[in-house]
């Protein structure tokens, strides 16, 4: 049996000690072809001999381990990576058979232990070439709505005409890219990109994809009719089309929209949600046999996939957000009552006032420190204060951005993927930006700076944004992410605030109204005259009379549009506020 380790310096202290080159396999635990060369061929005794005469072997979960699969992987799983014993990458490979591994074992091992030195010479090379490409590359661009209009542009031409979605082959739902697209629907009124959203979404409930049976989505599908799916059903990519499906059905009124939002929903709470910690698991395996069975007493019969219980930050984070859509769009209370369930385990178990955000809990937490926890928690908080009329979740958010912006930060703008750790080996020495995390951290600073009425967040927001503004496209679909949170600079958010006891009947009934309907971009805050005076004061409005009833006001920016007591006429006046009627 091969003897595999966790990453670690002493696994790399064991290859200089043999002087032997380190195997990472990287590997995601629902993933069919993982297992298979896990069971199948990294446990054939031949390659097993092998592996642990000349190799020392490192297994990692991708999912777990983020900062190495960005930085290892070869664009998919499973990944074999061939490293030196400074953790440095020197070629890499996914699934292989028995007699190609076999092949590729002796010859990386023998031109290793020949090469060790020339190797060595030319990854400080190239390490020297990628710091020079990073220093010139640390200015920042200008922002402006061209970025936003050449997205746009992009994602309509290369979407499919016939049935939605991107890509000719592999199709994934691009969330994102939807969103985005409903939001320049709804500013420009352009029909091309309510059509896009629509087709895509009908086609991807059509389609294999969609679990009819128990509700959700599987990962991806391989055809470009949304059929032959990989058949793992993932937390993160669930909760983001449900809050697609939410949306679209806000706009469109369309009922098979919302059946699936619920579909979506009774699977989170029925497969994924963890009793005891109140938060959710991150995946279900995948099994075609039990995905084609089409009734819930056959696949009881059959038995359920196995779930990966690690609960995730920032999967849970986004989860959080499309629970409290939920409640909202559906005036279900208790899909929030959830949320908060959640926000609760994540706050007191995965954030420290020190180190940060942890990524992962299995009984304990793990992995602190990493952007798109730190960016996707803070954004469920900011959205838990607007449901909740809540302003202890500010007081969260504000401590995670503070600490984001203190250990995170770049000097040429935007924020790292990770804190900077000065024993890193190898890859893990090079702290990526990534353009998603930035522009969901940049979309929180821009909200959380609204809500405390401090400018000081929204202009790091705008200066992480304007560090990808040279070189936006090259990042694929991601710049959907990232021309939302460009556009939030030209298109500021309707800010609704409602002044009066945070208690009242009336102030909840004004935040459910302010909540419910589909608006592009919005910001709901109560402010209690009792409890949040400095707050009112910033604000400028108007101090209520004692017994005065709770009044919404209605502004974008500098500018103030409405006001109203009539929870009834909050909807309309936001719409014309957005339109700019």
């Amino acid at each position: 049996m091969a003897l595999w380790s966790d990453w670690s310096d002493e696994a790399f202290r064991r290859a200089r000690e043999r002087g032997c080159p380190v195997l990472l396999f990287v590997r995601a635990s629902w993933c069919r072809w993982c297992r298979e060369l896990e069971t199948l061929v990294l446990a054939d005794p031949r390659v097993e001999r092998v592996l642990n005469e000349r190799f020392v072997c490192v297994k990692v979960d991708k999912d777990r381990r983020p900062d190495i699969d960005v930085r290892y992987s070869k664009g998919g799983w499973p990944t074999l990576a061939w490293l030196d014993d400074e953790a440095e990458l020197l070629a890499s490979d996914t699934y292989l058979e028995i007699d190609e591994l076999l092949q590729r074992l002796e010859l990386v091992a023998d031109y290793y232990s020949k090469n060790r030195d020339f190797v060595r010479a030319r990854i400080a090379e190239v390490e020297r070439d990628r710091r020079a490409e990073s220093a010139r590359a640390s200015g920042r661009g200008k922002l402006s709505l061209d970025i936003v209009e050449h997205v746009a542009r992009t994602i309509v031409d290369t979407a499919d005409p016939v049935h939605g979605g991107w890509g000719r082959e592999h199709k994934f739902p691009q969330t994102e890219a939807i969103d985005f697209a409903l939001i320049r629907w709804s500013q420009t009124g352009d029909n091309s990109m309510l059509q896009l959203v629509t087709r895509t979404l009908r086609a991807m409930q059509a389609g294999e994809i969609h679990d009819t049976v128990e509700g959700g989505f599987y990962r991806y599908a391989t055809q470009a009719d949304w059929s032959v799916p990989h058949h793992e059903k993932m937390l993160d990519s669930n909760a983001q089309r449900l809050f697609a499906y939410l949306e679209a059905w806000q706009v469109l009124g369309d009922e098979s929209f919302r059946a699936t939002a619920r579909g979506i929903l009774s699977f989170l709470y029925e497969t994924l949600l963890d009793e005891r910690t109140g938060a959710f698991k991150g995946s279900q395996d995948a099994n075609p046999t039990y995905a084609h069975l089409t009734t819930r007493a056959a696949r009881k019969e059959f038995g359920a996939p196995a779930c990966d219980s690690t609960i995730f930050t920032n999967w849970n984070a986004i989860t959080v957000s499309a629970l409290l859509k939920a409640a909202a769009v559906l005036g279900e209370p208790r899909h929030a009552e959830a949320a908060f369930k959640t926000l609760e385990f994540l706050c007191e178990e995965m954030f420290d006032d020190q180190r940060g955000v942890y990524h992962y809990w299995d009984g304990s937490y793990h992995l602190p420190g990493m952007l798109a926890d730190h960016a996707y928690l803070m954004r469920a908080l900011i959205d838990a204060s607007q449901h909740a009329g809540d302003m202890r979740y500010l007081v969260e958010a504000r401590k995670i951005a503070d600490m984001s912006i203190e250990q995170l930060h770049s000097p040429s703008g935007g924020f790292y993927d990770m804190v900077y750790d000065p024993g890193a080996r190898g890859g893990l020495r090079q702290r990526n930006r990534s353009i998603l995390e930035n522009s969901v951290m940049a979309e929180a600073l821009f909200r959380l700076s609204a809500l405390l009425r401090i400018d000081d967040y929204a202009d790091t927001a705008r200066d992480a944004l304007a560090s990808f503004a040279d070189d936006y496209k090259r990042f694929g679909h991601f710049t959907a992410g990232y021309a939302r949170a460009v556009d939030l600079l030209f298109h500021l958010p309707i800010h609704v605030t409602i002044v009066g006891p945070r208690a009242s009947q009336l102030a909840l009934d004004l935040q459910r109204a302010a909540l419910k309907p589909y608006v592009a971009s919005r910001i709901v805050q109560i402010l209690d005259p009792s409890e949040d005076a400095s707050l009112l004061e910033r604000s400028g409005l108007p101090q209520p009379r004692a017994g005065e009833p709770a009044r919404a006001y209605v502004a974008r920016g500098r500018e103030s549009y409405a006001e109203t007591a009539d929870p009834s006429r909050l909807a309309a006046l936001m719409t014309r506020v957005e339109r700019g009627d």
